[in-house]
């Protein structure tokens, strides 16, 4: 406030070499007031400005106790890391630290922080040195936390390494445990459909109607592509063998019972394991790392009827209506290519196929359908329960929820191919 006044006071102005206007401070009349500053400022006045650009240097003079390092200049990581690149001073301060040195001076270090100090601190041997110049107090304080971080600091736990026997039997434990939570997890929806069945007024239409249209209906273009380019290159190839033998009539057979008995119900199912399924784990995945699962247990929400039930539902339904959209476009294509290479005409392809594919491999594909979407919604909401609150455990939670659903897809195909092995072939 003294030297506002004294600032305020000032009656004549001064007008300096640049046209601004300047007053000359007077001292206040009050002895306790601070005293003004004096114009022109002297350079002894001003704050010395650090150099930020000064690289780090290191002397090595001759001494009557041996060797004596001289530091200068920058010792702070972008000083260290832009001296690595001209491999100057840490390059000299590594082959110091086999050597005997009988002298640290660190008078002339202009700034040093953390990592310049640890860089020290590994070439004194994790100690300080006995022939140390006296540091001032910044530089003191930085050795003082490095050493006591030394002190404070744990042992790194040593990292299990199993033999190729240990892993093989953690590896069955862990099918074993995933085949208990995936049985368990059918149960849990067995028991909310009696629940639902008892009441009806329980069964959660929006979610089920929300699923249908993420699972079904936005996955009816790349289902779609893939099926039209499958059936394509099926009758493309089948069609090079048969113009041989002169069977090319067959290739309706070949076609019709190959796409609606494996190839649609299989195509579409590997399709939504990859986009929906992965979708399914990762969505409750986000719910845990966000901690909305336990807010749904403490608002007392079954995550049974509300996440998992609407999901195995809605796959459920939605899954034949993709085999038999899968079917139609890969018939489709198949026609196409059949009358490109072969010359039998659409229309011929159209009236032979329901004589020569009995209707019993429609139905067989649709029930395959239903079981896959089931399958693949129990294993994608069975991994998104397991995963852990980090963004690691969501990725990899994911990923294992893609590759086990194609798998079990896969077993679930071969079980069906035995169980109906005498139906609708003859």
């Amino acid at each position: 406030a003294g030297i506002h006044e004294a600032y305020c006071s000032c009656p004549s102005p001064q007008v300096g070499a640049r046209g601004r206007t300047r007053t000359q401070p007077v001292l206040p009349d009050r002895p306790d007031a601070a005293p003004s500053l004096q114009w022109p400022l002297t350079p002894s006045s001003e704050p010395r400005s650090l150099n930020y650009d000064t690289p780090p240097g290191l002397e090595v003079a001759a001494g009557s106790q041996g060797k004596i390092v001289l530091l200068s200049g920058q010792w702070t990581a972008l000083a260290l890391a832009r001296d690595r690149e001209r491999s100057g001073a840490v390059l000299k301060l590594r082959a110091l630290a086999t050597e005997k040195i009988g002298q640290w001076d660190l008078s002339r270090v202009d700034r040093l922080d953390h990592v310049g100090g640890q860089a020290l601190w590994r070439v004194w041997g994790y100690r300080m040195p006995v022939g140390l110049v006296e540091l001032n107090d910044t530089q003191r304080e930085i050795f003082n936390r490095i050493a006591l971080l030394d002190l404070a600091r744990e042992n790194p736990e040593a990292v299990q390494r199993f033999d190729l026997f240990t892993r093989l039997g953690l590896a069955i434990f862990a099918f074993f445990e995933h085949l208990h939570g995936g049985i368990a997890m059918f149960g849990r929806v067995v028991l909310d459909l009696l629940a639902i069945a008892r009441n009806p007024k329980l069964i959660p239409w929006t979610e089920i109607s929300a699923n249908v249209y993420n699972a079904g209906a936005k996955a009816l273009a790349i289902t779609a592509l893939v099926a039209f380019l499958i059936g394509i290159v099926l009758s493309y190839l089948s069609a090079q063998q048969l113009r041989l033998f002169g069977a090319n009539q067959f290739i309706v057979n070949i076609l019709g019972l190959s796409v609606i008995r494996e190839l649609g119900p299989v195509l579409s199912a590997i399709l939504v394991a990859g986009r929906s399924g992965s979708a399914i784990t990762a969505q409750i995945g986000v719910m845990r790392v966000t901690e909305e699962l336990d807010a749904m247990r403490v608002m007392g929400i079954p995550h049974g009827l509300r996440l998992i039930l609407p999901r195995v539902l809605a796959l459920g339904i939605a899954m034949p209506l993709l085999v038999m959209w899968t079917n139609i476009v890969a018939l489709t294509g198949g026609a196409l290519a059949a009358k490109i290479v072969l010359g039998i005409d659409m229309s011929y392809f159209a009236r032979a196929l329901p004589g020569v594919v009995p209707v019993a491999n429609l139905w067989i594909g649709l029930g395959k359908g239903v079981a896959f979407g089931m399958l693949i919604a129990i294993v994608g909401c069975h991994f998104g329960f397991r995963i852990k609150a980090n963004s690691q455990s969501l990725g990899e939670g994911t990923t294992t929820s893609v590759v086990t659903s194609i798998t079990i897809v896969i077993l679930a195909d071969a079980v069906f191919a035995i169980l109906f092995q005498n139906v609708g072939l003859g």
